[in-house]
């Protein structure tokens, strides 16, 4: 008789698995499990919950025998086969994204690229400002500025410092009974944030490269870590780029919140916001109500070739 059975972590074949009475387990998959047509390199991923069987092998596993139907996921394109995706993670309540302003930088296509690839699964982000420490005053203006623009367009901020234990008070709270997922480029604190939230965690965290001002990964596959007060909290993997998979072009403007609002204001119903005339969001983005560079990041999504391999979509 199967249990069910939550993923913690997913190193390729092999999976480690709480089962409902808290036990955990390593387990395997026994054939392949059908993936409602996504053509994903990892069948089942971090968050999911499971039916494991009863039986154990040779070798010590159990048998992942199905899954149950995903809430929401949120993907990757696959590093070298550009039709196929890697899923981050499953069943996600809020995806926290931690922003650098250096030692590494986030730039702000990288953000907003992130949230565009979000808000087509239906899932909230909170941006975390961190490293606040490392801020000069034009950085602090800088961290300002970015945090006005992006909780205008429905965002929350929080400008935190993860070392120092600055302002993540609110995090514990948010986690309790729930399953989140922290994202960002190796480098800008992931684990340092998670082992803050739960010290008990004690997840080893990498050193800056000063050559590269890269993070060294530290974490190699996403894997879920059950927090001491309640709720897990999936590290993922250092992201350096982020490819938007599987996306539709002519519906690319519904997944940024601004434009959203607005679009029904063009003249034409299918207006793609690029070269049509009277277009509401053209008119926004020069009256300054849609910035700038969010208008930049969605003329490169609609004018990049989703056939070609987005190569600069790797783990760092």
């Amino acid at each position: 008789m199967a249990v069910k059975g939550k993923v913690l972590k997913s190193t390729g074949k092999w999976y480690i698995v709480e089962l409902e009475d808290g036990e955990i387990v390593n387990c395997r998959i026994r054939g392949k499990l059908r993936l409602d047509g996504l053509r994903t390199t990892n069948p089942v991923s971090v968050g999911d919950v499971v039916s494991v069987g009863e039986e154990i092998d040779g070798e010590g596993n159990r048998v992942i025998t199905d899954f149950e139907k995903r809430r929401n996921y949120i993907v990757r394109k696959s590093t070298n086969l550009s039709k196929q995706m890697q899923i981050l993670a499953a069943n996600i309540d809020r995806a926290y994204l931690i922003v650098t302003l250096k030692s590494p930088e986030t730039h702000l296509a990288f953000i907003d690229r992130f949230l565009v690839s979000a808000e087509s699964f239906r899932i909230p982000v909170t941006l975390l400002f961190n490293k606040t420490d490392l801020y000069s005053e034009d950085d602090q203006e800088y961290a300002d500025a970015l945090c006005f623009m992006y909780s205008n367009i429905g965002y929350p901020c929080v400008q935190i410092c993860a070392k120092s234990k600055q302002n993540i008070d609110f995090l514990r709270d948010e986690v309790k009974g729930n399953q989140v997922m922290i994202s960002g480029h190796s480098g800008v604190g992931k684990s340092t944030l998670i082992n803050a939230i739960d010290p008990n965690l004690d997840i080893r965290t990498g050193e800056i490269s000063k050559s590269h001002q890269q993070g060294q990964h530290t974490t190699t596959f996403a894997e879920m870590h059950k927090v001491a007060t309640g709720g897990y909290i999936v590290d993922t993997p250092g992201i350096r780029a982020f490819g938007i998979t599987e996306l539709e072009k002519s519906v690319m403007s519904h997944y940024f919140p601004e434009m959203r609002e607005r679009m029904s204001e063009c003249k034409f119903n299918n207006c793609q916001h690029m070269n049509e005339p009277k277009c509401a969001i053209k008119d926004a983005v020069v009256s300054g109500e849609i910035d700038e560079s969010r208008y930049a990041t969605y003329m490169q999504l609609m004018e990049e070739d989703q056939n070609e391999t987005y190569r600069k979509n790797i783990f760092g």
